[in-house]
């Protein structure tokens, strides 16, 4: 799923990726470490810092997307596989303590075949 497909006039819409991800909107506020209302409601949704996450997280599911076949999987890995080199934390562990670029820098290498 391209990344325009979750936005919506100009801003990341929660309830098009919860759709997408077959989630609620408070297991995708949790997943993303945010209070529900940040997702919920609409002065708190287009703050940065909300937009910012929902943006890291999209990066890295579109990242990974590609190479597990559906966003379904891609979710299910997000937020389940532990990384390698990370204490065991997963992507979405890693996104949530503002370290996204870590997980899509770790991608770009096992893409290049230098983790397997």
């Amino acid at each position: 799923m391209s990344i325009q497909a979750y936005a919506e006039n100009g801003t990341f819409a929660p309830r098009k990726i919860a759709a997408a991800l077959r989630t609620t909107s408070d297991e995708l506020a949790r997943t993303l470490g945010l209070g529900k209302d940040a997702i919920q409601r609409k002065d708190r949704i287009t703050s940065a810092r909300t937009q910012r996450r929902i943006r890291h997280m999209v990066e890295v599911l579109g990242k990974v997307e590609p190479r597990l076949g559906s966003p379904l999987l891609a979710y299910a890995w997000y937020s389940s596989e532990p990384l390698p080199g990370f204490s065991g934390q997963t992507a979405m562990h890693l996104v949530q303590s503002n370290r996204a670029d870590e997980v899509l820098t770790y991608i770009d290498a096992v893409d290049a075949g230098i983790h397997a």
